[in-house]
Order: structure tokens, then sequence, then C-alpha cells
């Protein structure tokens, strides 16, 4: 069905459905968008700030209802939805506050005489393509800084997520935005049309591996910017610690945040031989209690995943993981779309488990010799994004941080995200950075101005 959809995850329940945009509408807010940004990138930039920064206090205005949206439409626990939307206004707010800097000119230093600057302008009209795992942090994280520059807005979501979309533009439009912003109940096809439009200058998706390299084909054929943020196989690294508990708990926290459906999610705990034993004791006694239950209530910290489908794929690649000789320590239950947390030891580079990024609840610890096997291990994958080392020797920890083949190190500390830290991976993790200051770079004008004396 090429409907959009809010299918209760928990319960399996048809909530809504919202039909896809007509190719005539498509048209309409395309043109719609392109004549905004006539306007909208002459527009003195206090009066963007002041624009986006109403966005964001209508997101914490609004956080209850919001929140509520994104339980009932993908699962997510009710106390880290409220803290997604509460994230998504810091990450909004953040742009506001530093609007001067991202568009302000970058003098340069010249041999001759005169002046010369780079001067940020606006490319046009984006594309949005974004993830159904974070509905709102995600939008946040590119809409923002992007609106702030002078472009506009076309916004897809995924499919089953067109309550909080509808909400979300909504929240634009109320701030005087409309037209900024524009939500899209696109299809795949009707996407390729928008990226190719002339009218559109770029294009940015958070997804997964194959998402991204679709989205990248079309926009290279159509020779259009793009933007990836795409998967993560990201590996925590304990080496030393004068904490084990702190440390196992770290691990758990990373690996189970959001239900461990998050990109940079820790999802390979490799492990010194010294603590090896005794952190699979502790690891899997933490993940075996993590309470598997209502997403609305208060104690629940895994709830299910995002559909039935994500459940059963997720089952399949552990059944096969084990099929293949890995060790099932907990969890591998599947009930329903709720999966619990789930540990595994013994995956070889034979196996596929190896190489896959499980997207759910499942930890897979790697007992390693020393620092070299560690890095050789936390390098070995095709994925780039995140990761975390462990370590009580600052030494260790810098030489480390250097050799991890990633676009972000995380030392002694995980779920440390922050609006003014820049996300982003390298390898098949993607291309591109958000958030932070670097976020402004990515679709914008570094023109060149030289005045001779």
């Amino acid at each position: 069905m090429s409907d959009y959809a809010v299918v209760n995850p928990a319960t399996g329940e048809t909530l809504a459905t919202y039909p896809t945009i007509t190719d005539e509408a498509l048209e309409a807010a395309v043109a719609g968008a392109d004549a905004a940004y006539r306007t909208w990138r002459d527009t003195p930039v206090a009066e963007r700030a002041a624009g986006i920064r109403k966005v964001a206090e209508l997101h914490r205005e609004r956080r209850d209802e919001l929140a509520a949206i994104i339980v009932r439409e993908m699962g997510k626990p009710l106390e880290a939805a409220l803290g997604e939307v509460d994230f998504a206004a810091d990450i909004t707010e953040y742009y506001a506050d530093h609007a001067d800097k991202i568009t302000g000119d970058q003098p340069i230093d010249i041999d001759g005489e005169g002046t010369a600057v780079i001067r940020r302008t606006a490319l046009g009209v984006l594309l949005g393509i974004m993830p159904w795992n974070f509905p709102y942090y995600q939008v946040a994280r590119f809409a923002a800084p992007n609106i702030v520059i002078g472009n506009t807005i076309l916004l897809k979501h995924a499919p089953q997520c067109p309550e909080s979309a509808a909400a979300i533009e909504q929240i634009y439009a109320d701030a005087g935005l409309a037209g900024v912003y524009t939500n899209i109940y696109a299809t795949n096809e009707q996407s390729a049309t928008v990226i190719a439009d002339r009218r559109v200058q770029g294009v940015s998706v958070t997804g997964s591996e194959r998402a991204g390299a679709a989205v990248a084909e079309v926009a290279g054929r159509n020779l259009k910017k793009v933007a990836l943020e795409l998967g993560g196989s990201d590996p925590f690294i304990l080496l030393s610690t004068h904490d084990l508990d702190g440390a196992v708990q770290a691990a758990v926290d990373a690996r189970l945040d959001n239900t461990g459906q998050s990109c940079n999610a820790a999802k390979r705990f490799i492990v010194v031989d010294g603590l090896y034993d005794e952190f699979v004791e502790k690891f899997t006694a933490k993940m075996t209690e993590a309470k598997v239950g209502d997403p609305f209530a208060e104690d629940t910290v895994l709830g299910p995943l995002s559909s039935l489908t994500a459940a059963e794929r997720l089952a399949e690649q552990v059944d096969k993981a084990v099929s293949q000789g890995a060790t099932l320590v907990t969890g591998g239950t599947r009930d329903g779309a709720y999966y619990p947390g789930t540990v595994l030891t013994g995956v070889t580079p034979e196996m596929d488990a190896y190489r896959e990024e499980f997207f759910g609840p499942v930890g897979v610890v790697y007992k390693v010799a020393d620092e070299d096997e560690a890095v050789k291990i936390a390098n070995d994958t095709s994925y780039g994004l995140g990761s975390y080392v462990f370590t009580t020797d600052e030494a260790q920890a810098a030489r480390v941080a250097d050799k991890i083949d990633a676009g972000m190190v995380y030392v002694n500390v995980v779920l440390a995200d922050e609006p003014g830290l820049p996300f982003g991976g390298v390898k098949r993790s993607g291309t591109s950075r958000e958030m932070g200051l670097l976020a402004a770079d990515e679709f914008v004008n570094k023109k060149l101005i030289r005045i001779g004396a």
C-alpha cells in the first residue's frame, strides 16, 4: 500500500491512513517552495532566526502532544519521546542563536591589495528524506540550519510517520514559515521526480545504506548535491576501567537507547581479555533485566520495534547467527513486534552477523588480547559512523581515537550528543555532517568576493 499510515507497533492496529500526494499537488508544492525561496533568501537574517526560534518554542509548548504521536507511530517509550522533542527544540534554537555566525562573511588573507571574503548564500529548494526512528530530531537537524541560511524545505517523511510529519509542518506554519517548510506525502518515484526538478538544488537523506544509494544515484544523474547519513555498526571498546559496573551501564545505555534502533548506537562490544568474562556476566544481567512493555508505561525500557516487519527481520538475523555458530547468551525470543535485550558471543568473520548491522536491542561481544586487536576489529566493518572507547589511560585514548575509522569518537562517555557537536560518518555510513556549525556548510554557496584596492 502506498498510503502513509499510522500503525501502532505495540498492538498492530492501523490508527489512521493518509493518501500520497497527487502529481498535481506535488508540482504545486515544488512551485510554492521555489516561490518562497525567492523571498526568503532576501529576508534579513534576524527575521529568519526569529522564525526558527518560534519553531523551537512551539516544540516545547506542544511537547506532550508531539511525544504521544511518535509513541503511537513507532513505539518509542514515552520518556524517550519527550526527550526527543526537547532535543529537537534545542537543536532548532541552536541555529537561531548562531544565525549570524553561520551566515557571516569569512575574510581571507590575500597577497595583493584589496579584500577577499567567502560569503555564504542559500542554494534554493532542498528535499529532505527522513527516517522513522527519530521523527522530530532528524528533521530539526536538517531543516533548522538550512532555513536560517535562506533555503526552503520540502520534507518527505517515512511512510509510518505521517502524523508527526503533519505536526511538524503545522508548527512551521504557525511560526509564520508556511511555504518555507512544506511536507509532502510522496512515493519513492515522486521523490525521484522532485530530485530531478531544476528548481530543487539538493537532497539530504537519513536512512539505510540501500536508501542512500538509491537517492545518490538519482541525485548523481541530475548533478544535485546530496548529503547522506546512513547506517552504523559502532564499536564500544573497553580496554581498562576503575568502575566496571559504570562501564557496563554505559554499554547497556548505548545499546538500548531508542529500543536499540539508533544508527550510532553501540552494537559491537570489544572487550580486553582480562575484563571479558566479568563484562559479559554483568552486561548480560543488565540486558536481561531491561523491561519490555507498553511504551506509554513509565518503567518501560524497551518498547516494541518500529514494526512487526522490523522485529521479524531482527529475529531472522539472530537466528541465522546462532545457526552459523554464534552463542545466544540471553534473549532472542520475539513476541510480535517486541524483542528483548539480546546478547551474542562467539561471532567470527565467517558469519553474516560479523558484517551486519543489528537494528534493535542486540549486542555482540568480542574478546580481544590488546589495543591493537581491538582497533583491528573495530575497523573491520564497512561502516564508520560513531565509536566509543573506555580506558583509564589518556595516552591510549588519544591513540585509539586517532586509529578508529569513524566520523565520531566518544571517550569514556555515551549518549553525549549536543546541538553544537557535528554528527556524521565515513565509509558506507555517509558523506556529510549534521548538527553543529558544520551542518550549515552542506547546502550553501561559499561565494568568493574579491575586491581590488
